[in-house]
């Protein structure tokens, strides 16, 4: 139970948070939250420490704890992108996800077929055609979890660690826009066959062809989702000097 009240204390404050609801600058109470959230002093303190080490509030000494700014947010962390993804930032939090998967996920396919064990890739080709037979036959939940395998299997197969440390991230954003229905009932046609030819680039050791595929894999996703981000603010995280 404790811990269930423990993670119901972190949804409730931090979805708040990052919706807006608790703006910036914003001080509470240890008191007010035991009371508001009916829980302990023992589960409040725990879910205060969650929250700090996101970078969502600092508390400070005789004042309460005390709501920060967007810039100071871990935009890695998974339950950040979550709670952005269900807000009206959804957007913003979307063109972040996709250009840093723009970035890095061609560089990794890239990788994957210079260093990827002989395993893996046969994998990763089992996955494309998984794929495309549950994009098909229009099986949401099935597709999704292979989306995500394939992907993940992607980023490990580049033999980068920080590339596969970004798998996390990747499972949030592909979660998030089948959730708030943003993924079409059938895949595109196209897509899928990218994947395909990603995977089996990949097996086959062509660097650029793997890069390509990928390429055409995020320009499409950027394609279809461009429209959520129209008008929605960046974030400019403000450079520490010396």
């Amino acid at each position: 139970m404790s811990t269930s009240l423990h993670h119901r204390a972190i949804e409730n404050v931090g979805t708040r948070i990052v919706t807006g609801d608790l703006p910036t600058g914003h001080v509470m109470l240890a008191e007010q939250l035991e009371e508001e959230l009916k829980v302990s002093r023992s589960v409040v303190r725990e879910a205060v420490r969650v929250l700090q080490s996101l970078g969502l509030v600092e508390t400070i000494k005789r004042v309460g704890i005390r709501v920060l700014p967007p810039s100071r947010w871990n935009p890695f962390d998974p339950q950040v992108i979550r709670w952005r993804l269900s807000s009206e930032g959804r957007g913003a939090q979307l063109r972040s996800l996709i250009e840093l998967r723009s970035a890095v996920e061609p560089a990794a396919a890239e990788l994957a077929a210079n260093n990827a064990p002989t395993a893996l890739r046969s994998e990763l080709v089992d996955i494309a055609h998984a794929m495309r037979d549950a994009g098909h036959n229009g099986e949401a939940q099935r597709f999704l979890e292979l989306d995500i395998a394939f992907h993940s299997v992607l980023l490990s197969g580049s033999g980068n660690e920080m590339f596969a440390n970004l798998m996390g991230q990747v499972a949030e954003t592909l979660t998030g826009r089948t959730v708030h229905g943003l993924m079409p009932e059938h895949p595109h046609e196209g897509a899928l066959q990218w994947h395909i030819d990603l995977a089996e680039a990949v097996a086959a050791g062509d660097a650029a062809a793997a890069r390509s595929a990928s390429e055409q894999i995020m320009r499409r996703t950027t394609s279809r989702l461009s429209g959520t981000w129209t008008d929605q603010p960046r974030v400019f995280i403000p450079v520490r000097r010396p």
